[in-house]
């Protein structure tokens, strides 16, 4: 199935303790179905220090969401919207937001 979000798209939360939060998502995990978002599903960890390059101490990362509960920003209209995908001309898929129907991919 094909990637409706991807690395470094803006997304916004729909459901859950961070909701209306928005953010760029930094990494996405398929074959489990989340990704990680900037600034959003923030979790305090203890970590030890190992060696020079890294402190320890107790730090703030984000954790995993599922990808049900993000919606992708409509570049248009900065509102959240549902993804569809198109085949151009030229032969290329692209993805198309459902609301406007701008064409997310360049």
């Amino acid at each position: 199935m094909a990637a409706k979000i991807k690395k470094g798209d803006r997304v916004q939360v729909l459901t859950g303790s961070d909701k209306g939060k928005r953010g760029e998502v930094l990494r996405v995990f398929p074959s489990k179905g989340v990704a990680l978002v900037q600034g959003v599903r923030l979790v305090k960890r203890h970590q030890k220090p190992a060696g020079l390059g890294r402190p320890g101490g107790i730090i703030t990362k984000e954790a995993p969401i599922h990808l049900s509960n993000l919606a992708l920003i409509d570049p248009k209209t900065d509102k959240p919207t549902r993804v569809g995908f198109k085949v151009l001309e030229d032969g290329r898929k692209v993805r198309v937001s459902k609301a406007s129907g701008e064409v997310l991919d360049t």
